[in-house]
């Protein structure tokens, strides 16, 4: 499964710990998603995502095992779901995946 990172699992160290892949950030790809911003959810540390016509969004693409997607999906939680999006990469756009949770603030994230 191809993933679109752009919150904490951007950190190379919180990336491998909740995957269980000590390669994946060494496989990670910088990559933009367009038409979107990430928020604050409210009383939460960590962000999410909000529809932006003219938001760019810039995170990182990266390949995962079904057993990495199924530890990062408890990492998740229930609460973030995960959604198709096309990602733009040095090479082109591509298809990938990623976890949104609703109810994302209106407020830039200062992450």
């Amino acid at each position: 499964m191809r993933l679109f990172l752009y919150g904490t699992l951007l950190d190379p160290a919180t990336l491998v710990a909740r995957s269980g892949d000590p390669a994946l950030p060494r496989r990670c790809i910088p990559a933009t998603l367009r038409g979107w911003r990430r928020v604050p959810l409210p009383h939460a540390p960590w962000p999410t995502l909000r529809r932006e016509r003219v938001g760019v969004l810039t995170g990182a693409v990266v390949d995962v095992t079904a057993a990495a997607a199924k530890r990062l999906a408890a990492y998740e939680g229930d609460t973030y779901r995960l959604s198709p999006v096309v990602v733009t990469t040095a090479n082109g756009k591509t298809a990938a995946r990623i976890w949104i949770a609703p109810g994302g603030t209106r407020r830039p994230w200062k992450g």
